[in-house]
């Protein structure tokens, strides 16, 4: 029997190079998403979700030029569908962390595809993860009695998002077979037609002052363009339990840039929630069947928070 040999150190960064960008993905879309906050005090959570996907859509659609490629009706009608629950999404999203510290709303709205992860299973061991994931949601409902001091709005904002974002993998996965930039450009361009009009209406003409539209050029860029470009490197090199597991440290690391940025302190009784749910997501992720696959586009990463 030989002696396996040993990766050069080129080899062993190759490998590391897509667990960084999956990493650097969650960070930078973290960050982005509280610098996003700061803007909230000029256009409204309205009118920033609108900035950020419409710039978002213009960027993508630069990179990608989805024009160069054709669409079925049937695939175009899917594409829509797709881009307008991922304006919800991003709206709702934006909405709850009015009102709710940025790493708790990022948990809540992790259940939605902790739900679609577990619904398409039935073993035993995904019991652990949903005993580990209820609790911790239990702990951010405001279910009455003082079990919860946050906004019950900004909580059913958060759930609307989660639900949002387990229609957005189960649409994403029948996209599988179109290519994947072209496809999320045009997604986010449908999805700037349903959230420009709600900002303008709500925002006005504070979207266009010069300096609200750098802070957005910003936000966007790095909580939507850059985490995207991320994952479309890293998704084809790294196994899909890999991925998820990683992609499931964001509602830490939306706690810490919460803390770092915005200051938002949490109890510990909200630490020991994301914890639970960080664990139960990282663990059905880990323990996915390497038989259930998905596709890029059903990936929650950049067009999610």
């Amino acid at each position: 029997m030989t002696a396996r040999p040993l990766a050069s150190p080129l080899e062993s960064a190759s490998a590391l190079l897509p667990v960084a960008a999956v990493v650097g993905s969650v960070i930078a879309l973290c960050v982005g998403t509280s610098f996003a906050k700061h803007l909230f005090g000029a256009v409204g959570a309205e009118g920033v979700t609108a900035l950020r996907v419409t710039i978002a859509a213009i960027m993508l659609s630069a990179i990608w030029r989805p024009w160069q490629g054709r669409l079925s009706l049937k695939d175009a009608s899917r594409v829509a569908l797709f881009g307008v629950t991922l304006g919800v999404m991003n709206l709702c999203f934006y909405m709850a962390i009015r009102s709710i510290p940025l790493g708790l709303a990022i948990a809540i709205e992790f259940t939605g595809p902790l739900a679609v992860a577990l619904a398409s299973s039935r073993r035993g061991l995904d019991l652990l993860w949903i005993a580990l994931a209820a609790p911790g949601l239990g702990l951010l409902l405001p279910l009455g009695h003082g079990v919860s001091a946050l906004d019950p709005a900004g909580v059913g904002f958060a759930l609307a998002a989660a639900v949002c974002w387990a229609l957005y993998i189960v649409q994403g996965s029948r996209l599988g077979h179109l290519h994947g930039g072209r496809a999320i450009a045009l997604a986010m361009t449908a999805a700037a037609a349903v959230t420009l009009p709600i900002g303008v209406a709500a925002a006005g003409a504070a979207l266009v002052d010069p300096n609200v539209l750098l802070i957005a050029l910003g936000v966007a860029a790095l909580s939507s363009a850059l985490p995207y470009s991320l994952e479309i490197y890293a998704l084809p090199r790294l196994p899909r339990q890999t991925f998820g597991v990683l992609l499931s440290l964001e509602p830490a690391v939306g706690s810490l840039a919460g803390l770092a940025i915005l200051g938002e302190r949490l109890a510990a009784t909200e630490w020991a929630a994301i914890g639970a749910i960080v664990l139960a997501s990282a663990g059905a992720a880990a323990t996915a069947r390497r038989s259930r696959t998905t596709h890029p586009e059903s990936e929650p990463e950049a067009a999610s928070s």
